[in-house]
Protein backbone atom coordinates (compact mmCIF):
# COMPACT_ATOMS: atom_id res chain seq x y z
CA UNK A 1 0.00 0.00 0.00
CA UNK A 2 1.05 3.47 -0.64
CA UNK A 3 1.64 4.67 2.76
CA UNK A 4 4.81 6.06 5.30
CA UNK A 5 5.15 5.03 8.72
CA UNK A 6 2.42 7.12 10.69
CA UNK A 7 4.62 7.41 13.88
CA UNK A 8 6.81 9.37 12.06
CA UNK A 9 6.72 13.62 11.67
CA UNK A 10 6.56 13.82 8.22
CA UNK A 11 6.92 17.70 6.29
CA UNK A 12 3.50 18.92 5.14
CA UNK A 13 2.84 17.70 1.41
CA UNK A 14 3.57 19.57 -1.44
CA UNK A 15 1.27 18.07 -4.09
CA UNK A 16 -2.09 19.88 -5.53
CA UNK A 17 -5.65 18.77 -5.21
CA UNK A 18 -4.95 17.67 -8.65
CA UNK A 19 -2.57 15.34 -7.35
CA UNK A 20 -4.32 13.93 -4.36
CA UNK A 21 -7.19 12.79 -7.30
CA UNK A 22 -4.37 10.90 -9.05
CA UNK A 23 -2.59 9.58 -6.02
CA UNK A 24 -6.31 8.78 -4.91
CA UNK A 25 -6.48 6.81 -8.30
CA UNK A 26 -3.07 5.07 -8.25
CA UNK A 27 -4.47 3.68 -4.43
CA UNK A 28 -7.33 2.00 -6.03
CA UNK A 29 -5.13 0.47 -8.83
CA UNK A 30 -2.74 -0.56 -6.01
CA UNK A 31 -5.57 -2.58 -4.12
CA UNK A 32 -6.85 -4.43 -7.19
CA UNK A 33 -5.19 -7.28 -9.20
CA UNK A 34 -3.57 -5.31 -12.11
CA UNK A 35 -3.60 -6.95 -15.98
CA UNK A 36 -0.48 -8.89 -16.63
CA UNK A 37 1.73 -8.36 -18.64
CA UNK A 38 2.47 -5.10 -19.86
CA UNK A 39 2.22 -4.23 -23.36
CA UNK A 40 3.47 -0.95 -24.90
CA UNK A 41 0.83 1.17 -26.01
CA UNK A 42 0.69 0.91 -29.63
CA UNK A 43 1.32 4.45 -30.73
CA UNK A 44 4.35 4.09 -29.01
CA UNK A 45 3.63 7.14 -26.38
CA UNK A 46 2.88 6.70 -23.04
CA UNK A 47 0.43 8.47 -20.99
CA UNK A 48 -0.49 9.06 -17.41
CA UNK A 49 -2.69 6.37 -17.20
CA UNK A 50 0.19 3.71 -18.12
CA UNK A 51 2.72 4.93 -15.70
CA UNK A 52 0.14 4.47 -12.79
CA UNK A 53 -0.72 1.05 -14.06
CA UNK A 54 3.21 0.67 -14.51
CA UNK A 55 3.39 1.88 -10.68
CA UNK A 56 0.32 -0.47 -9.38
CA UNK A 57 2.14 -3.48 -11.44
CA UNK A 58 5.16 -3.54 -10.03
CA UNK A 59 3.62 -3.03 -6.59
CA UNK A 60 1.52 -5.80 -7.11
CA UNK A 61 4.27 -7.92 -8.44
CA UNK A 62 6.62 -7.58 -5.58
CA UNK A 63 4.44 -8.48 -3.18
CA UNK A 64 2.93 -11.51 -5.00
CA UNK A 65 5.02 -12.84 -7.37
CA UNK A 66 8.89 -14.44 -6.89
CA UNK A 67 11.34 -12.04 -8.73
CA UNK A 68 11.90 -15.49 -11.82
CA UNK A 69 8.13 -14.31 -12.30
CA UNK A 70 8.99 -10.83 -13.63
CA UNK A 71 9.62 -11.66 -17.31
CA UNK A 72 5.98 -12.19 -17.36
CA UNK A 73 5.28 -9.02 -16.20
CA UNK A 74 7.30 -7.40 -18.29
CA UNK A 75 7.80 -9.07 -21.15
CA UNK A 76 11.70 -8.74 -23.29
CA UNK A 77 9.93 -7.02 -26.60
CA UNK A 78 7.87 -4.71 -23.90
CA UNK A 79 11.58 -4.06 -21.89
CA UNK A 80 13.39 -3.57 -25.40
CA UNK A 81 10.87 -0.53 -26.43
CA UNK A 82 10.88 1.11 -23.57
CA UNK A 83 14.78 0.92 -23.35
CA UNK A 84 15.02 2.11 -26.59
CA UNK A 85 12.77 5.04 -25.88
CA UNK A 86 14.79 6.24 -22.89
CA UNK A 87 18.08 5.74 -23.88
CA UNK A 88 17.09 7.45 -27.27
CA UNK A 89 16.45 10.34 -24.66
CA UNK A 90 19.28 10.44 -22.38
CA UNK A 91 22.05 10.30 -25.14
CA UNK A 92 20.51 13.49 -26.18
CA UNK A 93 21.46 15.39 -23.50
CA UNK A 94 24.27 16.91 -22.41
CA UNK A 95 26.71 16.59 -19.56
CA UNK A 96 25.34 19.10 -17.20
CA UNK A 97 21.21 19.94 -17.86
CA UNK A 98 20.21 23.70 -18.00
CA UNK A 99 16.53 22.80 -15.95
CA UNK A 100 15.25 26.60 -16.72
CA UNK A 101 11.79 27.06 -17.73
CA UNK A 102 10.37 27.15 -13.82
CA UNK A 103 7.79 29.59 -13.82
CA UNK A 104 6.82 31.56 -11.17
CA UNK A 105 4.11 28.81 -10.28
CA UNK A 106 6.16 25.93 -10.45
CA UNK A 107 8.42 24.21 -8.47
CA UNK A 108 11.02 21.32 -8.31
CA UNK A 109 11.48 18.62 -6.42
CA UNK A 110 15.14 17.00 -6.11
CA UNK A 111 15.62 13.35 -4.65
CA UNK A 112 18.81 11.98 -3.64
CA UNK A 113 20.02 7.81 -3.61
CA UNK A 114 16.89 5.82 -3.95
CA UNK A 115 18.84 2.45 -4.08
CA UNK A 116 16.28 -0.51 -5.19
CA UNK A 117 13.41 0.82 -2.62
CA UNK A 118 10.67 0.62 -4.88
CA UNK A 119 7.97 1.48 -2.17
CA UNK A 120 9.51 4.29 -0.73
CA UNK A 121 10.04 5.82 -4.44
CA UNK A 122 6.39 5.70 -4.80
CA UNK A 123 5.61 6.65 -1.33
CA UNK A 124 8.07 9.67 -2.06
CA UNK A 125 5.96 10.47 -5.24
CA UNK A 126 2.86 10.36 -3.50
CA UNK A 127 4.12 13.10 -0.84
CA UNK A 128 5.64 15.31 -3.03
CA UNK A 129 3.30 14.72 -5.81
CA UNK A 130 3.84 13.47 -9.13
CA UNK A 131 5.84 15.02 -12.20
CA UNK A 132 3.73 17.36 -14.24
CA UNK A 133 4.18 20.31 -16.28
CA UNK A 134 4.65 22.69 -13.30
CA UNK A 135 6.51 20.20 -11.09
CA UNK A 136 10.04 19.39 -12.40
CA UNK A 137 12.18 16.72 -10.78
CA UNK A 138 15.80 15.48 -10.33
CA UNK A 139 17.54 12.71 -9.51
CA UNK A 140 20.92 12.50 -8.56
CA UNK A 141 21.55 9.02 -9.38
CA UNK A 142 22.00 5.62 -8.04
CA UNK A 143 18.73 4.12 -8.62
CA UNK A 144 20.35 0.36 -8.56
CA UNK A 145 21.97 -2.00 -5.78
CA UNK A 146 21.46 -2.94 -2.62
CA UNK A 147 17.67 -2.81 -2.66
CA UNK A 148 15.68 -5.96 -3.99
CA UNK A 149 13.65 -4.08 -6.42
CA UNK A 150 16.53 -2.19 -8.71
CA UNK A 151 15.06 -2.78 -11.63
CA UNK A 152 11.74 -1.64 -11.04
CA UNK A 153 12.88 1.68 -9.71
CA UNK A 154 15.14 2.25 -12.74
CA UNK A 155 12.27 1.28 -15.24
CA UNK A 156 9.77 3.64 -12.86
CA UNK A 157 11.48 6.51 -13.31
CA UNK A 158 12.23 5.77 -16.90
CA UNK A 159 9.11 5.63 -17.58
CA UNK A 160 8.35 9.14 -16.02
CA UNK A 161 11.26 10.33 -17.99
CA UNK A 162 9.50 9.14 -21.29
CA UNK A 163 6.17 10.15 -20.35
CA UNK A 164 7.49 14.03 -19.08
CA UNK A 165 11.28 14.05 -21.04
CA UNK A 166 11.88 18.02 -20.07
CA UNK A 167 10.28 18.21 -16.41
CA UNK A 168 11.80 14.53 -15.41
CA UNK A 169 15.97 14.71 -15.24
CA UNK A 170 18.01 11.28 -14.05
CA UNK A 171 21.50 12.08 -13.32
CA UNK A 172 23.64 9.33 -13.23
CA UNK A 173 25.46 7.97 -10.02
CA UNK A 174 27.99 5.58 -9.73
CA UNK A 175 26.22 2.48 -8.80
CA UNK A 176 25.16 3.09 -12.74
CA UNK A 177 27.83 1.51 -13.38
CA UNK A 178 29.09 -2.21 -14.30
CA UNK A 179 31.22 -2.35 -11.61
CA UNK A 180 29.56 -1.57 -8.73
CA UNK A 181 26.38 -3.14 -10.13
CA UNK A 182 28.52 -6.50 -10.39
CA UNK A 183 29.37 -6.23 -6.73
CA UNK A 184 25.94 -4.84 -5.22
CA UNK A 185 23.72 -7.26 -6.71
CA UNK A 186 21.74 -5.47 -9.86
CA UNK A 187 22.96 -7.88 -12.22
CA UNK A 188 22.02 -10.67 -10.45
CA UNK A 189 18.95 -9.29 -9.54
CA UNK A 190 18.29 -8.72 -13.58
CA UNK A 191 19.80 -12.47 -13.90
CA UNK A 192 17.57 -13.74 -11.98
CA UNK A 193 14.29 -11.58 -13.10
CA UNK A 194 15.03 -12.40 -16.37
CA UNK A 195 16.64 -16.01 -16.91
CA UNK A 196 18.17 -16.65 -20.18
CA UNK A 197 17.35 -13.35 -21.60
CA UNK A 198 19.10 -11.88 -18.52
CA UNK A 199 22.29 -11.26 -19.90
CA UNK A 200 20.74 -9.27 -22.78
CA UNK A 201 18.75 -6.91 -20.55
CA UNK A 202 21.42 -6.53 -18.37
CA UNK A 203 23.20 -5.34 -21.18
CA UNK A 204 20.78 -3.09 -22.73
CA UNK A 205 20.85 -1.18 -19.11
CA UNK A 206 24.42 -0.58 -18.98
CA UNK A 207 23.89 1.05 -22.48
CA UNK A 208 21.28 3.27 -20.76
CA UNK A 209 23.36 3.91 -17.96
CA UNK A 210 26.08 5.22 -20.63
CA UNK A 211 23.19 7.89 -21.54
CA UNK A 212 22.26 9.67 -18.09
CA UNK A 213 23.69 12.84 -17.89
CA UNK A 214 26.14 13.96 -14.82
CA UNK A 215 24.82 17.19 -13.69
CA UNK A 216 22.16 19.80 -13.69
CA UNK A 217 21.67 23.45 -13.29
CA UNK A 218 18.35 24.35 -12.05
CA UNK A 219 17.11 27.86 -12.68
CA UNK A 220 20.79 29.21 -12.38
CA UNK A 221 21.17 28.66 -9.55
CA UNK A 222 21.25 25.46 -8.00
CA UNK A 223 23.96 22.80 -9.00
CA UNK A 224 22.70 18.82 -8.65
CA UNK A 225 25.12 16.09 -8.93
CA UNK A 226 25.77 12.60 -7.59
CA UNK A 227 29.09 12.99 -5.79
CA UNK A 228 29.59 16.78 -6.25
CA UNK A 229 32.54 18.64 -7.78
CA UNK A 230 35.27 17.88 -9.77
CA UNK A 231 39.19 18.52 -10.91
CA UNK A 232 40.74 20.70 -13.84
CA UNK A 233 42.01 19.05 -16.32
CA UNK A 234 45.57 20.88 -17.26
CA UNK A 235 46.28 20.46 -20.80
CA UNK A 236 48.42 17.55 -21.30
CA UNK A 237 51.92 17.05 -23.57
CA UNK A 238 51.95 14.28 -25.08
CA UNK A 239 55.53 12.04 -25.92
CA UNK A 240 55.69 9.28 -28.60
CA UNK A 241 57.81 6.62 -27.24
CA UNK A 242 61.16 6.26 -29.32
CA UNK A 243 61.54 3.46 -31.96
CA UNK A 244 57.50 2.77 -31.77
CA UNK A 245 56.54 4.22 -35.32
CA UNK A 246 52.63 4.20 -35.38
CA UNK A 247 52.40 3.64 -31.62
CA UNK A 248 49.61 5.26 -29.99
CA UNK A 249 50.19 8.57 -28.21
CA UNK A 250 50.49 8.60 -24.78
CA UNK A 251 48.51 11.82 -23.10
CA UNK A 252 50.20 12.13 -19.09
CA UNK A 253 48.11 15.60 -17.41
CA UNK A 254 50.22 16.50 -14.22
CA UNK A 255 47.80 15.53 -11.26
CA UNK A 256 50.08 16.17 -8.25
CA UNK A 257 48.48 19.48 -8.62
CA UNK A 258 44.71 19.50 -8.36
CA UNK A 259 42.58 22.58 -8.86
CA UNK A 260 38.47 23.07 -9.26
CA UNK A 261 37.26 22.22 -13.10
CA UNK A 262 34.76 24.26 -14.72
CA UNK A 263 31.34 23.84 -16.44
CA UNK A 264 32.94 23.78 -19.43
CA UNK A 265 35.38 20.95 -19.03
CA UNK A 266 32.03 18.90 -17.54
CA UNK A 267 30.52 19.75 -21.00
CA UNK A 268 33.03 17.92 -22.80
CA UNK A 269 34.07 15.05 -20.67
CA UNK A 270 33.25 11.71 -21.80
CA UNK A 271 30.16 10.25 -19.53
CA UNK A 272 29.82 7.06 -21.84
CA UNK A 273 32.72 5.47 -20.08
CA UNK A 274 31.39 3.55 -17.56
CA UNK A 275 33.73 2.02 -15.09
CA UNK A 276 37.29 3.39 -13.37
CA UNK A 277 40.13 3.77 -14.37
CA UNK A 278 39.47 6.88 -16.36
CA UNK A 279 42.44 9.12 -17.72
CA UNK A 280 42.81 12.54 -19.05
CA UNK A 281 39.36 14.41 -19.74
CA UNK A 282 37.49 11.19 -18.18
CA UNK A 283 38.84 11.61 -15.09
CA UNK A 284 36.31 14.36 -14.66
CA UNK A 285 32.79 11.92 -14.43
CA UNK A 286 34.82 9.86 -12.06
CA UNK A 287 34.82 12.82 -9.50
CA UNK A 288 31.53 13.79 -10.29
CA UNK A 289 30.31 10.68 -9.80
CA UNK A 290 32.74 9.58 -6.63
CA UNK A 291 33.53 12.53 -4.76
CA UNK A 292 32.71 13.96 -0.85
CA UNK A 293 33.07 16.77 1.04
CA UNK A 294 35.86 17.65 3.70
CA UNK A 295 35.74 20.31 6.30
CA UNK A 296 39.17 20.60 5.45
CA UNK A 297 40.06 23.51 2.80
CA UNK A 298 41.74 22.21 -0.69
CA UNK A 299 40.97 19.30 -2.95
CA UNK A 300 42.75 16.13 -2.20
CA UNK A 301 42.69 12.50 -3.70
CA UNK A 302 40.12 10.72 -1.93
CA UNK A 303 41.92 8.34 -0.24
CA UNK A 304 39.09 6.10 1.83
CA UNK A 305 36.99 5.28 -1.56
CA UNK A 306 40.01 5.07 -3.77
CA UNK A 307 38.36 7.57 -6.55
CA UNK A 308 37.72 10.73 -6.67
CA UNK A 309 38.16 13.44 -4.41
CA UNK A 310 37.42 15.41 -1.27
CA UNK A 311 36.79 19.08 -1.06
CA UNK A 312 36.51 21.89 1.21
CA UNK A 313 34.70 25.21 1.68
CA UNK A 314 36.46 26.55 -0.09
CA UNK A 315 36.20 25.03 -3.34
CA UNK A 316 32.19 25.11 -2.69
CA UNK A 317 32.97 29.26 -2.12
CA UNK A 318 34.53 29.16 -5.43
CA UNK A 319 32.86 27.03 -7.53
CA UNK A 320 29.53 29.17 -6.20
CA UNK A 321 30.86 32.34 -6.47
CA UNK A 322 32.78 31.41 -10.10
CA UNK A 323 29.08 30.59 -11.51
CA UNK A 324 27.04 32.62 -9.37
CA UNK A 325 25.10 29.53 -7.33
CA UNK A 326 23.36 29.30 -4.01
CA UNK A 327 23.41 25.94 -3.76
CA UNK A 328 24.99 22.97 -4.35
CA UNK A 329 22.88 19.35 -4.09
CA UNK A 330 24.89 16.32 -4.19
CA UNK A 331 23.88 12.81 -2.58
CA UNK A 332 25.92 9.48 -2.46
CA UNK A 333 26.87 9.17 1.33
CA UNK A 334 24.03 7.07 3.22
CA UNK A 335 24.15 6.39 7.40
CA UNK A 336 26.70 3.92 6.40
CA UNK A 337 29.18 5.78 4.79
CA UNK A 338 28.38 9.12 7.18
CA UNK A 339 29.17 7.53 10.38
CA UNK A 340 32.84 6.74 9.20
CA UNK A 341 33.50 10.58 8.27
CA UNK A 342 34.98 12.72 11.08
CA UNK A 343 33.52 16.51 10.81
CA UNK A 344 30.78 16.00 9.30
CA UNK A 345 27.32 15.28 10.37
CA UNK A 346 25.15 11.95 10.08
CA UNK A 347 23.04 11.04 8.09
CA UNK A 348 19.55 10.15 10.45
CA UNK A 349 16.85 12.61 8.70
CA UNK A 350 17.88 12.07 4.94
CA UNK A 351 20.25 15.37 4.37
CA UNK A 352 22.68 17.52 6.02
CA UNK A 353 24.18 21.24 5.35
CA UNK A 354 28.06 20.05 4.91
CA UNK A 355 29.34 24.06 4.38
CA UNK A 356 27.66 27.21 4.56
CA UNK A 357 30.11 29.71 3.13
CA UNK A 358 29.46 33.66 2.05
CA UNK A 359 28.28 32.86 -1.89
CA UNK A 360 25.89 29.58 0.06
CA UNK A 361 25.52 25.87 0.83
CA UNK A 362 26.15 22.67 0.16
CA UNK A 363 23.90 19.92 1.21
CA UNK A 364 23.61 16.14 0.70
CA UNK A 365 20.54 14.67 0.08
CA UNK A 366 20.12 10.80 0.49
CA UNK A 367 16.52 9.20 -0.18
CA UNK A 368 16.53 5.72 0.71
CA UNK A 369 15.35 5.70 4.77
CA UNK A 370 16.01 2.53 6.52
CA UNK A 371 19.14 2.16 4.38
CA UNK A 372 20.47 -0.25 3.36
CA UNK A 373 17.48 -3.18 2.76
CA UNK A 374 19.48 -6.20 4.01
CA UNK A 375 21.82 -5.94 6.93
CA UNK A 376 23.75 -8.24 8.42
CA UNK A 377 23.29 -6.54 11.73
CA UNK A 378 20.67 -6.66 14.04
CA UNK A 379 20.88 -2.89 15.03
CA UNK A 380 19.84 -1.28 12.06
CA UNK A 381 20.34 2.58 11.48
CA UNK A 382 16.26 3.61 11.01
CA UNK A 383 17.50 6.47 8.80
CA UNK A 384 14.75 8.73 7.23
CA UNK A 385 15.10 9.65 3.78
CA UNK A 386 14.31 13.29 2.32
CA UNK A 387 13.51 15.39 -0.61
CA UNK A 388 13.99 18.85 -1.42
CA UNK A 389 11.37 21.13 -3.00
CA UNK A 390 12.72 24.62 -4.76
CA UNK A 391 9.97 26.88 -4.89
CA UNK A 392 9.45 30.45 -6.87
CA UNK A 393 10.67 33.14 -7.37
CA UNK A 394 14.52 31.99 -7.34
CA UNK A 395 14.16 28.17 -6.56
CA UNK A 396 17.47 28.60 -4.58
CA UNK A 397 15.53 28.34 -0.76
CA UNK A 398 15.69 24.04 0.18
CA UNK A 399 11.96 22.82 1.57
CA UNK A 400 13.13 19.87 3.12
CA UNK A 401 10.74 17.04 3.18
CA UNK A 402 11.95 13.87 5.49
CA UNK A 403 10.38 10.95 5.63
CA UNK A 404 10.45 7.24 7.26
CA UNK A 405 10.34 3.82 5.58
CA UNK A 406 7.07 2.14 4.07
CA UNK A 407 7.26 -0.29 6.75
CA UNK A 408 7.23 -3.89 6.46
CA UNK A 409 8.31 -3.93 3.36
CA UNK A 410 7.34 -7.23 1.11
CA UNK A 411 9.82 -10.52 1.65
CA UNK A 412 12.68 -10.62 -0.49
CA UNK A 413 16.12 -12.18 -0.89
CA UNK A 414 19.07 -10.03 -1.49
CA UNK A 415 21.00 -10.52 -4.61
CA UNK A 416 24.65 -10.16 -3.37
CA UNK A 417 26.51 -11.39 -0.26
CA UNK A 418 25.47 -8.54 1.83
CA UNK A 419 27.45 -10.27 4.90
CA UNK A 420 30.84 -10.18 3.10
CA UNK A 421 30.50 -6.77 0.73
CA UNK A 422 32.22 -3.91 2.00
CA UNK A 423 29.90 -2.40 3.95
CA UNK A 424 29.88 1.04 1.72
CA UNK A 425 31.71 2.50 -1.52
CA UNK A 426 35.09 2.78 0.11
CA UNK A 427 38.04 0.66 -0.49
CA UNK A 428 37.24 0.81 -4.23
CA UNK A 429 39.25 -2.47 -5.73
CA UNK A 430 40.11 -1.30 -8.82
CA UNK A 431 42.88 -4.07 -9.72
CA UNK A 432 39.16 -6.24 -9.98
CA UNK A 433 38.37 -3.88 -12.87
Amino acid sequence: MLQSDSSASVSTKSGSDEDDNLIALARQQLQSNPQTPLSWPSNGNLTLDWVLDLISTFDWSSRNLPPSDFSSVLPVPVFDQFILLASKILHKEPNCVNIDGCAPDSSVVVVGDVHGQLHDVIFLFENAGFPSEKRFFVFNGDYVDRGAWGLETFLLLLAWKIFLPHRVFLLRGNHESKYCTSVYGFEQEVMVKYGDQGKHVYRKCLGCFEGLPLASIIAGRVYTAHGGLFRSMPVASSKRAKGKKGRRTVFKPDIEYLSLGSLEELSKARRSVLDPPWQGLNLIPGDVLWSDPSMNPGLSPNKERGIGLLWGPDCTEEFLKKYQLKLIIRSHEGPDAREKRSGLSGMQEGYTIDHVVQSGKLITLFSAPDYPQFQATEERYNNKGAYIVLEPPYFDDPVFHSFVAVLPRPKANAFYNYEDVIDSDEELDLASM
